[in-house]
C-alpha cells in the first residue's frame, strides 16, 4: 500500500490529519469567541473573515516560494504560521483582547493555504501511475482530524483559566508537530524557474485544460462551502437544537474524507474526467436528496453525499491540472488552483446566510445544479482542445 512504503505520502496523511484537526477546532470555537469578545455582535464573525482573508493573501507567495525552495520550506513556514496563530488566539482570549483575536486568525489563514498544497507535494512524490491514490490518502488524513478533532477541542477548551484558552494552545501544539514533520519531508526535484508574473497566470487561463481543472475544483469547493455553511441555519430554523446539527456535520466530515482512499484508485484506473463526472452527479443527488424534506434524515443523506461529491471534485481537479502545464510553470497553476478554491469558498461563506434568510434551503440547494454544469462544460472544453492538441 502507497500509505506505508511512500514516506512522503505518509508524513503529508499525518500533517493534513493535524491541519484538520486545527481548523475543526477553529471552526468550532471561533465564533464562539467572536460574540463573547466582540465589542458589538455585528463583529462576531470578523475574526473568521480575517482567516480567510490570510488564506487569500497567501496563497501565490507560497507557491512561488515553493517554487523556488522546494516543498519543505514552504510548508514548515506554512504550519510554523499556524503555531503562531494559535498562541495569538489563546493570548487574545486570556487577556481579553479582541483586536487580537482579531489578528492572530489571519495567521491560521496562512497555515491553511500552506496546507492545500500537500496534496501537490504528494503528487510529486509518486510516478504518474499512483497520483490519483497518492493525492487521495493525503485528503484522507481529514478522516483521523474527523474522530479525533472534537474530543481535542472537548479536553483542551478548559486547560487555562478563561474558557476555550486550551484549545488554541492544543491547536498551536498540533501545528508544532505538523512543522515538524514538514522539516523531516523530502524537497525532491526543485523544479526549473520560468518566467514570473501576471503575464504567466494571463497565459496559464488562457488554456482551456488549466481552465476546465480549476472550474472542477473551484465548483466542488465552493458548493461545499454554500450548502454545509447553510445546512445548520437551516436545521435551526426548523427548529432541530445544536447536537443534532452538528451530527449532521460530522456524517458530512466523514463523507468529505473518507471516501479518498476509493477516489484516487478510481482516477488512476478510469482518469480524472469520469470521476469528475461522477461527482458531479452525486453532488446533484445530494441536491436531489435535500430538497426532498426537512426530516433529519434527509439533512444527513444530503449532507453525506455532499462531503463524497466534494471530495471527488477535488481531486479529479488536482490531477487535471497537472496536464496543463510544464515543471517551470508549477508553482503558478497550483496558485491558480487554490486562489480559485479560495475565493469561490470566501464568497460561499458570505452568501451561505443571506440566501438561506432570503431564498430558503430549496432555492440554495437548486443553484448547485448549474454551476456543477458549468464546471462540467469547461471540463469538456478543456478536453476537446486536448484532443486537438494531440493530433495538430
Amino acid at each position: 500500500m502507497l500509505l506505508l512504503t511512500n514516506g512522503s505520502v505518509r508524513l503529508l496523511f499525518v500533517a493534513q490529519a493535524l491541519y484538520w484537526s486545527c481548523s475543526l477546532i477553529g471552526i468550532t470555537l471561533t465564533s464562539i469567541i467572536g460574540v463573547s469578545l466582540a465589542p458589538t455582535p455585528a463583529l462576531a464573525t470578523l475574526p473568521l473573515g480575517v482567516l480567510m482573508l490570510g488564506n487569500l493573501i497567501s496563497v501565490h507567495p507560497l507557491a512561488m516560494l515553493m517554487q523556488r525552495r522546494g516543498r519543505r520550506a514552504g510548508l514548515f513556514i506554512g504550519a510554523l504560521f499556524g503555531v503562531a496563530g494559535g498562541g495569538g488566539l489563546a493570548a487574545g482570549i486570556y487577556i481579553g483582547q479582541f483586536w487580537l483575536v482579531v489578528v492572530a486568525p489571519a495567521m491560521i489563514g496562512s497555515y491553511q493555504a500552506s496546507a492545500m498544497y500537500y496534496r501537490y507535494a504528494a503528487l510529486e512524490a509518486v510516478d504518474a501511475t499512483q497520483k490519483g491514490r497518492a493525492s487521495a490518502l493525503v485528503v484522507g488524513g481529514g478522516v483521523l482530524a474527523a474522530l479525533v478533532a472534537p474530543e481535542i477541542a472537548s479536553t483542551s477548551r478548559d486547560m487555562l483559566p478563561v474558557p476555550f484558552g486550551g484549545a488554541y494552545i492544543a491547536l498551536a501544539g498540533l501545528a508544532a508537530v505538523g512543522a515538524l514533520l514538514m522539516a523531516m519531508l523530502p524537497d525532491g526535484t526543485i523544479p526549473l524557474r520560468g518566467e514570473t508574473g501576471r503575464a504567466v497566470m494571463v497565459n496559464l487561463l488562457r488554456r482551456p485544460a488549466i481552465r476546465g481543472a480549476v472550474a472542477i475544483s473551484a465548483a466542488g469547493q465552493g458548493i461545499m462551502i454554500l450548502v454545509m455553511t447553510a445546512t445548520p441555519l437551516a436545521m435551526k430554523y426548523c427548529g432541530y437544537d445544536v447536537d443534532v446539527s452538528a451530527n449532521v456535520i460530522r456524517w458530512h466530515l466523514v463523507g468529505m474524507f473518507l471516501p479518498a482512499f476509493v477516489a484516487g484508485p478510481l482516477i488512476d484506473h478510469f482518469g480524472p474526467r469520469r470521476i469528475a463526472l461522477v461527482g458531479g452527479v452525486i453532488l446533484i443527488a445530494s441536491v436531489c436528496v435535500a430538497v426532498t424534506g426537512i426530516s433529519i434524515s434527509a439533512f444527513l443523506v444530503s449532507s453525506f453525499l455532499l462531503g463524497i461529491g466534494w471530495n471527488m471534485m477535488l481531486l479529479a481537479g488536482t490531477t487535471l491540472l497537472g496536464e496543463g502545464h510544464d515543471d517551470a510553470e508549477r508553482g503558478h497553476a497550483q496558485s491558480l488552483m487554490e486562489l480559485g478554491n479560495s475565493i469561490t469558498a470566501a464568497v460561499a461563506s458570505a452568501l451561505s446566510g443571506v440566501l438561506i434568510a432570503g431564498a430558503g434551503w430549496n432555492l440554495v440547494n437548486y443553484g448547485v445544479v448549474p454551476v456543477v454544469m458549468g464546471a462540467m462544460f469547461l471540463m469538456w472544453r478543456g478536453y476537446v482542445a486536448t484532443q486537438v492538441e494531440a493530433k495538430a
